[in-house]
């Protein structure tokens, strides 16, 4: 028990730590970590079922953890998240990922793949346009966005999250940073706003399906409650560029591995 203690522990805080830091939900992370360490350690393996509903509540309390953190300590009292834009996209998100997530038993584990990977690749690009850096400075009252535009790419992301059993949040970060043109701090610290109102549902199904093992799942988010926080605040002193040079990375790592197991 004492060893699952810490291993669990130790792997809610680094996926929790990236959470917070940029702006993501954790599951690209927090997957791989509870399907390959625990048996590192001796310990019995967890099925995929299994994972991915620890997954879903790391997300959960990691996203909402980071996203209180980044609320606090803002800039002279302002929050960076940026509320109408968490509301009308989360909304959206979660509409779109339940339709997509129906969908899904309709394709086969192969196309699946290939959507996933097809849209790695495309946030990679996006990650990579240069940003003005006047716009980064603007506050979150100045920050303005077609609605339209952010509800319907919302929809479409959620549908496509719900096809590939994804957070969605790393195409989601990609598009409000280029297409909505929203800072870069206030686009990560919104992202995990929505990315908590899209687990919610989640964890509801979770919970509904009995899948979640209790002990494991209570020391993984304990780490994850330790870990988003001080992803958050970092992430408040980093240097933006360095922020989206490192969520490049992560996709393209992410994007690589879908595609030499579509290509294998």
């Amino acid at each position: 028990m004492l060893v699952q203690l810490v291993v669990m522990i130790f792997i809610g805080i680094v996926g929790s730590f990236f959470s917070g830091l940029l702006g993501i939900g954790g599951a690209i992370i927090n997957f791989p970590l509870l399907l390959y360490i625990p048996p590192w350690f001796g310990l019995e393996a967890f099925s995929s079922k299994e994972v991915a509903s620890i997954s879903m509540l790391q997300v959960f309390f990691a996203s909402l953890s980071g996203m209180i953190t980044n609320r606090l300590g803002s800039r002279g009292g302002e929050s960076y998240v940026h509320k109408r834009l968490v509301i009308q996209m989360g909304a959206s998100t979660l509409v779109g990922s339940l339709i997509g997530s129906l969908s899904s038993m309709l394709m086969t584990s192969e196309t699946i793949n290939m959507i996933y990977g097809i849209l790695a690749v495309i946030a990679v690009l996006l990650m990579l346009v240069p940003t003005r850096a006047s716009r980064e400075n603007r506050t979150v009252s100045e920050v303005t966005y077609h609605s339209w535009m952010a509800m319907g790419a919302a929809f479409i992301v959620g549908g496509i999250a719900g096809i590939v059993g994804a957070g969605g949040a790393f195409i989601l970060i990609p598009i409000m940073l280029t297409i909505l043109k929203i800072p870069t701090r206030i686009t990560i610290a919104s992202s995990l706003a929505i990315v908590f109102l899209s687990a919610v549902g989640g964890v509801i199904g979770k919970v509904a399906s009995g899948d979640i093992p209790l002990w494991p799942s209570l020391f993984a988010v304990v780490g994850s409650l330790i870990g988003a926080p001080i992803g958050a605040l970092i992430s408040r002193r980093m240097n933006v560029r360095l922020l989206r040079y490192g969520l490049a990375i992560l996709i393209a790592f992410t994007a690589v591995k879908i595609w030499l197991d579509i290509l294998g």
